[in-house]
């Protein structure tokens, strides 16, 4: 029996003689603003703005100032209905189960003219037994989707005050009030979108006897030796009488036999839990990115009544023992990821929605996504409060690609309601998530919020509310973050680690909090402070910092034209979403660099100088550890063309600030750092081995390639550690004059010869050194796909951008120095490029710009 079990594992749904039909309702929908006799075809998933778009009736609002003409959509009400066809055989089924993945947001659902539910939350799925309306021919589905502004209105007017929701867009702020994306009110990186519809697929599932709703693989223990597992499965019977079954739970690796555990049940009607311990010797386990494989089995839990399957779930699971470890020492609190008993320094970004008009993100946009996160050397992304819990193929890929997510749940930068009626839905909709999402290997860690209670404690609240008022927020803080959420993580997840919000102690202002848990730190970019400060004001785990710069001038072009090439006209202004915005990047620019001539070149000098100082910051971290043990930084991506603290921008276009983390995140890197007239090298590994026999060379190389000085030094990289092995002081190593006319090369070298880590640094920011003028020579290679460009300068050149007008092409390397006599071989990527076509490459250097 057990080897016949093991063969039905394999047998897909639609081969069960009595399993479930699963029909697709995405297609054949239509839409059309409430009252109004016009009906136009909608794409589901999407959203009543998104087709309208579609349709030329809304203007793109991504172009000029667009964004103005579109807003009145969302104080409408607007319509959805769609018919299907059901068969007498089909009907025959014991039940049907109507399912909503996501609907945004307030809306009344209708099936044959009765309302079978009303949806209050776009972060869960609504589901509903419908056998018992549906009908042999011709079903109906519509749907009435209320203004996201104006349905609860009434709430704002009873309420007594206006929220401080600094990010919603609009003098009503109605974003509190709502269980939806509060991106879609505006933030300071995005534009205001305020959109409804069925964002989510839409299925109908037609089953026998019972369905199983959820499989739970509880990982009790887990070491190299064994792991023990507890397989929660729950089980929804709709037949009238006991039902005698069999349950199996099967795991297997890719390619290996499947293990099977089997149990003789009885199922009553309603619901059933079932509890399947199970034991894995010797298991693969699952590693984070730069440790090792992710392994993942395959668990199924099948549910077989008369030997025929019925119902199947399943779910890839990660054997992994993840801890957060936050606990008192003589600095304060630590706050770090240890990972199979390993202490892993956290490498990564923070990620926003990837696009305004979320619907838009597809499994192509995910894929992409990750192919950034892996190759910038990254072992962990944030889900950050303000957008929304992410599809199934986002974690999926995480897992896959052995990334940690740090998960928030969806509130930011504001107090909310903490009413009876409002907490029961944010209840509804961490059980919904946690459950959904509690399986997956990558998925480490509960976070409560981002800056909410950081606002009502730091933002001056106080100033503008009353006692009572201010009291309330406290009040619904701990409500909501310290009792309701947490009390849920422990009954449905026990053993991931929650944090009340993020930061949890640690303000910017208030430097010796920093040694408590995470911090976002905004004394540069906020505080407008210069970036030397990040060397000294290091928390023990950077959750937040960051700097804006504009994308490339490629992007700017698809939504300005050159009349606006200018920092200040309306065009810019408008896809500036920060207080201080450009003005600060201009300021930083004059602390830094040299007047740029021209707008291009003030885009140019902007990324470069986003890339530098967050490289500045990123090494002080990781030199830090294992004070500091992570750093997260502001932001991944973008979700609209903008000016923003992205690494990589909404073309998929990486800019310099992402090519620079990649080099700090290196599983060996190399960091060169001045402090007290003394130049200290340091070794940055996250490899779990030492490296030995390795040679530090220290070169200090003229802007015109003259080797001044050159140290070599027997050196060993300490596995997971960050160690100085080597310090000079600056007087004995350079002269003033040679500073500010050399670089200091660092290599670590092999026993091969090879390099395996290199720095370039700089005695000085760029306007106090004396670049020379240098002309680069580029030699091309073109074929089909990829062009190989061969750069050499006899000069240094400083910062070379290579720049190409196809969007979202993949470089080997950019924003990088040529040293010189160097000779650089750059490959650039893309379907896009042709032998033939020879798409035109420009370089430039920082010389060149002023």
């Amino acid at each position: 029996m057990k080897k016949l079990l093991s063969l039905l594992s394999f047998i897909p749904l639609f081969l069960w003689a009595n399993g479930p039909t699963t029909i697709a309702l995405n297609d054949g929908w239509q839409f059309s603003q409430t009252n109004k006799e016009q009906w136009h075809q909608a794409t589901v998933p999407g959203s009543v703005q998104r087709d309208l778009i579609r349709l030329e009736i809304l203007p793109s609002p991504y172009y000029g100032t667009n964004e103005d003409s579109v807003q009145w959509v969302e104080d409408e009400n607007w319509d959805y209905k769609k018919s299907f066809q059901l068969t007498h055989e089909q009907l025959k089924y014991h039940d049907a189960l109507l399912t909503f993945e996501g609907l945004d947001t307030h809306a009344d659902v209708f099936l044959n003219g009765s309302k079978i539910f009303h949806s209050q939350n776009m972060f869960v799925n609504h589901e509903a037994s419908v056998k018992h309306l549906l009908r042999e021919g011709e079903n109906n589905l519509y749907i009435r989707f209320y203004s996201p502004v104006q349905h609860l209105m009434p709430n704002r007017t009873t309420n007594g005050f206006e929220y401080p929701a600094g990010n919603d867009a609009r003098d009503e702020k109605m974003s509190v009030y709502y269980r939806k994306a509060p991106y879609h009110y505006g933030w300071d990186w995005g534009m205001r979108l305020v959109q409804m519809g069925i964002w989510r697929p839409v299925h109908l599932t037609l089953y026998n006897h019972a369905r199983i709703d959820d499989l739970f693989v509880k990982q009790e223990t887990v070491s190299k030796e064994v792991a023990k597992v507890t397989n929660f499965i729950e089980i929804q019977s709709v037949d009238n009488n006991p039902t005698p079954a069999k349950l199996t739970v099967s795991y297997a690796l890719p390619g290996e036999e499947r293990k099977t555990e089997e149990r003789t049940i009885t199922l009553t009607k309603g619901v059933n839990k079932i509890a399947v311990p199970l034991k894995i010797h010797n298991p693969q386990l699952w590693m984070p990115n730069g440790w090792g494989e992710p392994h993942l089995y395959d668990f199924t839990a099948q549910l077989l009544i008369n030997d025929d399957v019925v119902a199947e779930k399943s779910h890839q699971i990660g054997l992994r023992n993840i801890r957060v470890v936050a606990e008192d020492d003589e600095h304060g609190r630590s706050f770090y990821f240890e990972v199979n008993g390993k202490p892993m320094f956290a490498k990564g970004a923070n990620y926003i929605p990837g696009e305004i008009m979320n619907t838009l993100q597809n499994d192509a946009y995910y894929e992409r996504l990750y192919e950034n996160v892996v190759a910038a050397n990254m072992n962990m992304i944030r889900v950050w409060g303000g957008g929304f819990y992410e599809s199934d193929k986002f974690y999926q890929l995480a897992n896959e690609k052995g990334i940690l997510v740090w998960q928030d749940f969806m509130f930011g930068c504001t107090p909310y309601p903490h009413d009876d009626s409002f907490l029961e839905n944010v209840a509804h909709e961490a059980r919904y998530n946690i459950k959904r999402l509690r399986n997956h290997p990558s998925v480490s860690i509960w976070c409560g919020n981002n800056e909410v209670e950081e606002s009502i404690k730091y933002w001056g609240y106080d100033k503008v509310y009353s006692k009572e008022i201010m009291e309330g927020f406290r009040e619904g803080y701990d409500k909501t973050f310290r009792k309701l959420l947490p009390g849920i993580v422990m009954e449905l997840d026990p053993d991931k680690f929650y944090v009340h919000g993020s930061p949890d102690t640690a303000n910017w202002g208030r430097i010796p909090s920093l040694s408590y848990g995470d911090a976002h730190y905004w004394g540069v970019w906020h505080g407008r402070q210069p970036f030397e400060v990040l060397d000294k004001n290091v928390p023990r785990f950077m959750s937040e910092f960051g700097f804006q710069s504009f994308p490339e001038m490629k992007t700017i072009r698809t939504f300005a034209t050159e009349e606006d090439f200018d920092i200040e006209s309306e065009v810019m202004q408008s896809h500036q979403k920060s207080s201080i915005g450009n003005e600060a990047i201009k300021e930083y620019m004059d602390m830094y660099y040299h007047t740029p001539s021209n707008f291009e070149d003030f885009v140019y000098v902007g990324l470069v100088m986003q890339g530098q100082g967050m490289k500045h910051g990123l090494e002080a971290h990781r030199r830090n550890r294992p004070f500091c043990m992570g750093t997260l930084y502001w932001q991944l991506n973008d979700s609209w063309p903008v000016v923003s603290w992205s690494g990589v921008d909404y073309y998929n276009n990486w800019k310099a600030m992402h090519y620079k983390a990649r080099d700090v995140f290196a599983p060996i890197a190399l960091n060169v750092y001045q402090e007290d007239g003394v130049m200290k090298i340091y070794t940055l590994s996250d490899e779990l081995a030492d490296a030995n026999n390795l040679k530090l060379r220290l070169s200090l190389i003229d802007f015109k390639g003259e080797v001044i000085k050159q140290i070599k030094q027997q050196v060993a990289v300490k596995a997971n550690a960050s160690e100085k092995v080597y310090s000079i002081a600056v007087a004995d190593f350079a002269t003033t004059a040679q500073q500010e006319n050399s670089v200091v090369n660092a290599q670590l070298i092999d026993s091969m010869g090879e390099a395996i880590a290199t720095s370039n640094y700089f005695f000085y920011w760029p306007n106090k050194l004396n670049l020379p003028k240098t002309k680069i020579d580029k030699s091309i290679v073109y074929a089909d796909g990829e062009y190989r460009v061969t750069l050499e300068s006899n000069y240094l050149a400083k910062d070379v951008f290579i720049e190409i007008p196809t969007q979202g092409a993949m470089f080997s390397d950019n924003f990088f120095d040529l040293l010189p006599g160097e000779k650089k071989v750059v490959t650039i990527k893309s379907p896009q490029l042709t032998k033939e076509g020879k798409t035109k490459i420009t370089v430039k250097h920082l010389r060149e710009t002023y």
